[in-house]
């Protein structure tokens, strides 16, 4: 197959939900029509005691969330689909939206019972920041839910994007007949099922087939034709381009937990989809055809498998061709390093692989050499954008409880911050340990895992910061500031200078008082410097 081939069969996306809206349930059944796993097994459920096959931390099998970003690959209908589950909690935005820079596309998972929430507005900024194509999914159909219209209006008018459905229920809850599928006029059956695919599509000529109250009855067959109508003449027909530039959401219906109403938005979702696109540097932007071989890490995730204390980096391909033990240019530390056993992914399950094309999602072994935002290319100096540490809005001094173990916490803390989870700034002299997150969940994972995958404990002191600042401009200045404030003058891991300020007040005078100093919250800033 040529090169332009293998990138146009492949189809990056990320699946994106307020928590449990459904997501990780989804991305299973996607797998299960991709034909990646046999039978699917409930998140939550107490009869089947297997976890949802993207969600491999013990943590996350306890509490029954995503707090770790998953990568699944599977082929189905000549396309290569690499799938991307993110968290849904709050706490763990951070690592989403990181997760959404490689991404070429997104599918929303909403759930039909709420609505719109909080974390789905959010997600959303980010991907009309980045022109990022949306497909809808509303989930729970078999569930007594919102009116479908009024759930229309409501993405419309909360998320700032407009809707096209191109499938539509036939009631909701316990009178859940299936959906009419508008793009091909076929009927899709509802029947509740769990663990296997059920493949019910009753082909009819259109909505006035005389077969369709037979089907469906008298009165429901009436409901749709009223709805049909009224789709016609309020939402316009759908719009690839329009899709493709982030501007318009195709919108679908079913169960993800019943295998309902997802092989309609997989077949759909591979024929629409955005094959890998171009991605800025902070030198320009680079094509998936262009020969050489770059891409950028945006994910490091340790003790993937606890067994054995490995560190993957996860690197998104995003031009040429990465093949297995050839040296590559490791852009941060001007070094050259190669890779003997480049992995794919099935969630836990990993397969060494030869090469890799724009689109896909391999795993590098890791003793410490990547950082997230990290770029490898085949010799050129540049770096991806996009990828930054944002402001923590938590901030605990680390208390070690077992002095004995003083090792294996400080390699801890140093692995699991390097992941993105949470960052990690000393403060001197002495040396002291200040941790900020954006959520306070992550301090509960780190400690866990502390406790779990390195054998060390802690407790977490809170301090009253407001947020993290980095500085550039007059390093004069930037010197005198940091003697003048040294008691809130910490240093990240690459040792820059951070502020941490303790009020926003405290904050805006910093900056009105020294305006030779600029006061950054997010790391985006160092690019200038490479």
């Amino acid at each position: 197959m040529s090169f332009k081939s293998e990138i146009n069969k492949r189809r990056t996306f990320g699946i994106i939900s307020h928590p449990d809206a459904g997501k990780t349930t989804l991305t299973e059944k996607l797998l299960l029509f991709g034909g990646a796993i046999q039978t699917a097994g409930a998140v939550k459920s107490n009869k089947i005691k297997k976890t949802a096959t993207s969600d491999f931390m013990e943590i996350e099998k306890q509490r029954g969330i995503s707090v770790a970003t998953s990568v699944m690959a599977f082929e189905y209908k000549n396309f290569l689909v690499n799938i991307l589950d993110t968290p849904g909690h709050k706490d763990f935005a951070e690592d989403t939206y990181r997760t959404l820079t490689a991404v070429d596309s997104v599918i929303l998972v909403i759930d039909c019972v709420k609505g719109v929430e909080e974390q789905t507005r959010k997600l959303m900024e980010v991907c009309r920041m980045r022109h990022t194509p949306v497909i809808v999914f509303v989930n729970k159909m078999d569930r007594e839910g919102r009116d479908s219209f009024d759930l229309l209006e409501e993405i419309e008018k909360e998320l700032s994007i407009s809707v096209r459905p191109l499938s539509w229920p036939i009631n909701k809850g316990k009178d859940f007949k299936g959906v009419y599928l508008l793009y091909n006029n076929s009927l899709n059956l509802f029947e509740s099922n769990k663990t296997k695919l059920s493949d019910e599509v009753i082909k009819i000529e259109n909505i006035n087939d005389p077969s369709l109250p037979e089907i469906i009855g008298k009165k429901n067959t009436e409901k749709l034709k009223e709805d049909v109508t009224t789709i016609n003449e309020l939402f316009e027909p759908f719009d690839i381009s329009l899709y493709s530039e982030g501007y318009l959401a195709p919108v679908f219906f079913g169960s993800a937990v019943n295998n309902f109403g997802v092989k309609e938005l997989l077949d759909t979702f591979v024929e629409i989809a955005p094959h890998p696109q171009p991605r800025p540097t902070n030198l320009r932007n680079v094509n998936p055809e262009d020969k050489n071989f770059s891409g950028f890490v945006f994910k490091i995730h340790a003790n993937i498998d606890p067994k054995h204390r490995d560190r993957i980096a996860f690197l998104r391909v995003c031009s040429g061709k990465f093949e297995r033990n050839k040296f590559y240019h490791h852009v941060r530390l001007n070094k050259q390093y190669r890779f003997n056993n480049p992995y794919n992914f099935l969630a836990q399950s990993k397969n060494v692989i030869d090469e890799a094309f724009p689109g896909d999602v391999i795993g590098l072994y890791d003793t410490g050499n990547f950082k997230i935002g990290d770029t490898l290319t085949e010799g050129e100096n540049f770096m991806y954008k996009g990828i930054p540490s944002f402001s923590p809005e938590l901030f605990k001094e680390v208390i070690n409880t077992d002095p004995m173990k003083s090792k294996q916490l400080e390699k801890g803390i140093e692995q699991l911050t390097d992941e993105g989870v949470a960052q990690l700034f000393a403060q001197q002299p002495g040396n002291r340990k200040i941790i900020g997150t954006v959520g306070e969940l992550q301090f509960e994972v780190i400690q866990h895992r502390l406790k779990n995958e390195y054998n060390a404990s802690c407790i977490f002191n809170h301090l009253n910061y407001y947020k993290a600042c980095w500085m550039t401009g007059n390093q004069q200045k930037i010197d005198e500031f940091c003697r003048f404030r040294q008691k809130d003058i910490v240093y990240d891991k690459d040792n820059n200078k951070v502020f941490l300020a303790q009020t926003s007040f405290v904050l805006q005078m910093a900056k009105s008082n020294n305006p030779d100093i600029v006061f950054h919250d997010t790391s985006d800033f160092k690019l200038e410097a490479v």
